[in-house]
């Protein structure tokens, strides 16, 4: 087989990425280990399947600015804002200390100049978000305290990534294929925010109305992919674009449909990042020098862990937590290799000692789990929650997820929010929702069929669904969906007729409401009330009416399906009603 030819290297992209991952993340080890081993394997210093990583390198870039759109769209100004002292605190803290005792480690131990002290100690400041928070995620840590104030750690590193890759790029001004800032990127930023603020909202809901699932996922790509572009013509990061649309779209209504759409590019092509980035690493030179590499990265482990776990301290947490959470940041992240491979490209720093730097945090990544587990064996009786303290929830982590936001959905809606209970509101109507936004209710533009649209808007956090749609088969197949992935989950569902019922019940619904049965026997009630029954009568008749109802309807269920069956059970019901009302009467 030609490993030139584009399908070849795809095949080994591929099988290298089906095997490897699953693999890693069995034993432990995490994704991120996973795509780089299998690059390691497929490149040229391993099996030497494809030659040419710099060429995938460089096309494999676009899973990093996809990441950072997807990060700019999670930080909405009223999370950053409740979360203020903790990421500037913490995170702030944390970023300073590591990346200056680093710097200074590096320039006494490495003999290396101030810049290439300052590159490196920024890169190798930073701890891999998609793995801590997925080590977090397993041990079942991510809500407690210590959870919340590592991931705002991670957030202020997450927003430190735009300035690091500027401070570096800044660097290379001297070099030719580096132009600068300059008035036209001020002019492109300003552009940017202008179009975010006044254009992306109008031109998604046209989109949305007459475009199509697939168009919508194009429109979101051409998002990303313009404003990339845009940044990258004015001189600047592609990724600074890229993050600046995802901040303009955070408090979007099209927030949670655009995530869900650009989700599987991103996870494909950030793979494809590290497998490229596996396939740059220099195994020979991990050869040549093990212990050096191993020390380093034990090092940097400790460095870490040290001022994660005091700086927790500080805060008031307890001194086995606050080292348990400084254990899990404590390897490099992903971005080390971004920066590294900036840094290398712009000759900002040799390939020699970029290569060393990028081996140390791939070391000290696949270290962190298994010293995570040692850990956690030593001081196993330790708890991660502290006593009194209550968990600070937001829009992010709803209780009540309301599928349909028309007039059925936005009353169960508004009775929530006076109860200041979370929600998240999803529609498909992007006129609706524009409307709907005018009188302060936040709702959001998305699919309520889609798995992927639901997990995005917090099903996962969420104790209730409240299923509020309006058409029949759309509500059927939501709550068939919903019941399957999540089996405890109260399902609420709005029923247009007796059939809608019985199926929504069949589908696996835990309470079904009949949209106008209440308001037709109020109806009913008034309408005896002018024939000159009285008001006890009138209320009586629906109410034996509603029980009798609901016990026919429940005969129904047990013959769901057998059209004849249901149709004798019904003619049955009206003989048994008549009886019901003559015998009333006659008390």
């Amino acid at each position: 087989m030609d490993p030139h030819n584009p399908l070849a290297s795809i095949l080994f992209f591929l099988i290298a990425a089906v095997i490897a991952v699953p693999l890693f993340r069995r034993i432990g080890l995490g994704a991120i280990l996973g795509y780089l081993c299998a690059g390691v394997f497929i490149g040229p210093h391993g099996m030497n399947f494809i030659d040419h990583p710099e060429a995938i390198l460089h096309f494999a870039e676009i899973g990093v600015v996809l990441l950072l759109f997807v990060i700019g769209l999670e930080l909405n100004p009223e999370k950053l804002w409740a979360m203020r002292r903790q990421i500037a605190l913490l995170g702030g803290g944390q970023l300073a200390l590591s990346a200056l005792l680093v710097g200074v480690l590096s320039l006494f131990l490495l003999a290396v100049s101030i810049t290439h002290a300052i590159v490196i100690g920024l890169a190798l400041a930073l701890s891999s978000t998609a793995f801590a928070i997925q080590l977090m995620a397993e041990k079942g840590i991510l809500a407690s305290p210590a959870g919340r104030r590592g991931f705002s750690i991670l957030l202020m590193q997450d927003l430190a990534v735009i300035p690091i890759l500027f401070i570096v790029s800044s660097f290379a001004i001297g070099n030719d294929s580096q132009q600068g800032v300059g008035v036209f990127g001020i002019v492109a930023i300003g552009g940017l925010l202008l179009a975010g603020r006044y254009l992306l909202n109008p031109m998604l809901g046209f989109v949305s109305k007459y475009g199509g699932r697939d168009i919508m996922t194009a429109a979101a790509l051409l998002i990303v992919v313009g404003s990339a572009l845009l940044m990258q013509a004015a001189g600047l990061s592609m990724g600074m674009g890229a993050f600046i649309a995802g901040i303009m779209l955070a408090n979007s209504s099209f927030r949670h449909q655009l995530e869900t759409d650009i989700e599987p590019f991103k996870a494909l092509t950030l793979g494809l990042f590290f497998i490229a980035i596996g396939m740059t690493l220099d195994i020979g030179l991990l050869l040549a020098r093990p212990l050096a590499l191993l020390y380093a990265a034990l090092l940097l482990m400790t460095l870490k862990a040290a001022i994660v776990g005091i700086l927790l301290r500080i805060g008031g947490l307890a001194w086995r937590q606050s080292l348990h959470m400084g254990l899990i940041l404590s390897q490099g992240g992903e971005f080390a290799f971004v920066i590294m491979a900036q840094a290398s490209g712009l000759n900002i720093l040799p390939p020699s000692l970029a290569g060393e730097v990028t081996l140390t945090v791939g070391l000290s990544m696949a270290l962190t789990a298994p010293l995570v587990m040692i850990y956690e064996r030593l001081r196993c009786r330790e708890r991660e929650d502290e006593p009194g303290e209550i968990d600070v929830r937001d829009d992010d982590s709803p209780e009540v997820l309301i599928l349909g936001f028309g007039r059925f959905g936005q009353i169960a809606g508004r009775i929530l929010r006076a109860h200041r209970i979370p929600f998240s509101a999803l529609d498909k109507d992007a006129s609706h929702i524009r409307f709907v936004n005018n009188f302060g209710n936040k709702i959001h533009f998305g699919d309520a069929t889609r798995l992927d649209v639901l997990e995005t808007a917090g099903l996962g956090h969420a104790r209730a669904v409240l299923v509020a749609i309006d058409n029949p088969e759309e509500a059927e197949n939501i709550v068939k969906v919903v019941r399957e992935h999540h089996p405890h989950t109260t399902i609420i569902a709005r029923a247009r007729n007796r059939s809608s019922f019985i199926n929504l019940r069949v589908a696996g619904a835990d309470k079904v409401l009949r949209e106008v049965f209440s308001g037709s026997l109020n109806a009913a009630s008034e309408t005896l009330i002018a024939l000159g029954y009285s008001t006890g009568e009138a209320i009586r008749s629906a109410e034996i009416f509603r029980a009798h109802d609901v016990e026919l309807l429940d005969r129904s269920l047990e013959h769901a399906g057998d059209m004849d069956e249901m149709i004798k059970i019904n003619l049955q019901g009206r003989e048994e009603l008549e009886q019901l009302f003559t015998q009333d009467k006659s008390l």
